[in-house]
């Protein structure tokens, strides 16, 4: 079950929401798909670059990114 998501809580500034929210909208993303998003593609870069993943983290068992 490689897709199963996991819920946890997320606590950020309300201006930091405020401006994820805007950034979802101008992507057509929900908020909570825009954090999905960026959190992936910030894994994604620091795979390419050689050891920056802790020892015990299996690259492809990430979020099947």
């Amino acid at each position: 079950m490689a897709n199963e998501k996991k819920a946890f809580v997320l606590r950020v500034s309300a201006e930091m929401l405020k401006e994820l929210e805007r950034w979802a909208q101008e992507e057509f993303r929900s908020t909570n798909g825009q954090i999905e998003f960026l959190l992936s593609d910030a894994l994604k870069k620091r795979r390419k670059s050689p050891g920056k993943l802790p020892p015990d983290v299996d690259p492809s068992d990430v979020n099947g990114i």
